[in-house]
């Protein structure tokens, strides 16, 4: 007999074979609908981003994942590891525009419907890629129940999921200072700003009072912002100041009258112990300043040039209105000191542009409420078990500390915001379904933070809303959920 066995052991012409012979068996399909095979175990694979492929850390992850999920069908588990991607919001959309750039072409030009047609191109593209990389890997997933978060079905689920958070008050639409992308023009999250140290400078400056002789020093290391100041605050118990609280300095250059307040924010121990108050560029001014009524004077657009109120700045990006104005502010003897100063600067995670604190009208989830309760439940019998412990004291600092989360991007690829207002009165609805006159409304171009559904994705997939579907029931509900 012939011996047809290759001398060596050739592994990509084994796997090539096999594993094509698991999927088209169906070996690593869970049970369908009305018919079980065991008790149910299930994992949801943290759904790769659909930004280019998957790297070692993926690999890494999804190992230790497969190497339960056949663990548990050899106990004779009815075992789900369920694949999907995420669309990845700003991050996706990004790689996008950097492609059509290389092309000579861009998002605006496209225009929002032709954009997301090419947006969908590179997702199938590279969701191909992602799909191969499992297969290498070898990876025993039920590619049956496959998901995308922007499938029909997820996307049912974050309009579900705003529409009724809305209709809580937990979601509001309102003016607030918000990370803000000058390169991509749009808002972002905390976690996409990375902190730099970057040598720059504090600014010394003098305030000339009105009405009589002297000044109050002031220091800043973003000058150009100086255009949008509606206060100067000082410490109510500092001695230094007691006699100008309540009177009126000169904004030089703009000429505007400012009043001097008091506000135990300020720290009478750091510079001079007064602070310039700007409060559409910082969000300490921003508090400041509704605690004192003060006016908000918004001084750029939104991609980082001085608007009509920087007078005749207007028109110059914001780093060259700085050069500019300190030009300025020296010439009229106001600066008097630049202090070299190295301090942790905001960039954008996605553009690398330096990150503006920035007033606008943006999507907001009240977090107070929501973390009130994860925090009563670590005082219960079934709390949230952290490993290492010691993350459950970092994670209730966490909560005790949370600011409302911005969930609106000025992004076209992601789930765009229920929300329509009517095209003569203003009037808002917010519904998972178009208003019937439709003609009569305009959607809110905004679409929601990538984390909106990506936080969604362990039942989202499994058809919740649909609280019947029998994935959700078995695989997800409480009363079938089993743990490792």
């Amino acid at each position: 007999m012939a011996n047809n066995l290759d001398t060596k052991y050739d592994p990509k012409q084994t796997e090539s074979k096999w594993y094509p012979y698991w999927i088209n068996n169906g070996y690593f399909e869970a049970s369908k609908e009305g018919e079980h095979k065991g008790e149910p175990h299930s994992i949801v694979i943290p759904p790769p981003n659909v930004t280019g492929r998957l790297h070692l850390g993926h690999a890494w992850d999804v190992t230790l994942q497969d190497i339960i999920a056949r663990q548990k069908r050899m106990e004779g588990r009815d075992m789900l590891w369920l694949p999907g991607m995420d669309h990845a919001g700003i991050a996706t959309q990004a790689k996008v525009e950097a492609k059509l750039k290389e092309e000579g072409r861009s998002r605006r030009e496209l225009g929002r419907e032709k954009f997301l047609d090419v947006s969908w191109q590179w997702k199938d593209e590279y969701a191909e890629f992602i799909r191969e990389q499992w297969a290498t890997l070898g990876l025993s997933l039920d590619y049956t129940k496959e998901r995308f978060t922007l499938d029909d079905g997820l996307s049912d689920a974050v309009k579900e999921v705003f529409v009724r958070l809305y209709e809580k008050g937990l979601i509001y639409r309102g003016k607030y200072i918000i990370n803000w992308d000058p390169a991509a023009q749009t808002a972002l999250s905390d976690i996409e700003v990375e902190y730099k140290e970057v040598e720059g400078a504090f600014y010394h400056m003098r305030y000339p009072l009105k009405d009589e002789d002297g000044h109050i020093e002031v220091a800043t290391t973003r000058p150009e912002t100086m255009l949008g100041d509606t206060a100067v605050a000082v410490h109510p118990k500092d001695e230094r100041y007691q006699h100008l609280i309540g009177k009126t300095v000169i904004l030089p250059i703009v000429g505007r009258e400012i009043p001097i307040v008091a506000d135990e924010y300020v720290d009478r121990e750091f510079g001079s112990g007064a602070v310039k108050i700007t409060p559409a560029h910082d969000p300490n001014d921003f508090e400041i300043g509704n605690r004192h009524e003060l006016p908000r004077v918004l001084v750029m657009d939104e991609a980082g040039k001085m608007n009509e109120n920087a007078g005749d700045y207007q028109g110059l990006d914001r780093f060259e209105c700085r050069k500019k104005i300190v030009a300025d502010l020296q010439e009229f003897g106001v600066l008097f000191d630049i202090e070299t100063h190295v301090h942790s600067v905001g960039h954008s995670e996605r553009s690398g542009a330096v990150v503006e604190p920035y007033l606008s009208t943006q999507w907001f989830v009240d977090m107070k409420p929501l973390a009130k309760e994860a925090i009563a439940l670590q005082s219960k019998e079934d709390k949230v078990t952290f490993v290492p412990e010691r993350f459950e004291r970092t994670y209730l600092q966490w909560l005790d500390n949370i600011r409302d989360w911005c969930i609106s991007r000025q992004l076209w690829w992601g789930h765009q915001i229920p929300a329509w207002y009517h095209n003569e009165t203003g009037e808002l609805y917010v519904g998972k379904e178009a208003p019937k006159d439709l003609e009569n409304w305009t959607q809110d171009e905004d679409v929601l933070d990538t984390w909106f559904s990506s936080a969604l994705w362990p039942f989202s997939t499994m058809g919740w809303p649909n609280t019947d579907a029998d994935d959700f029931k078995r695989f997800y509900d409480k009363r079938s959920c089993y743990r490792v």
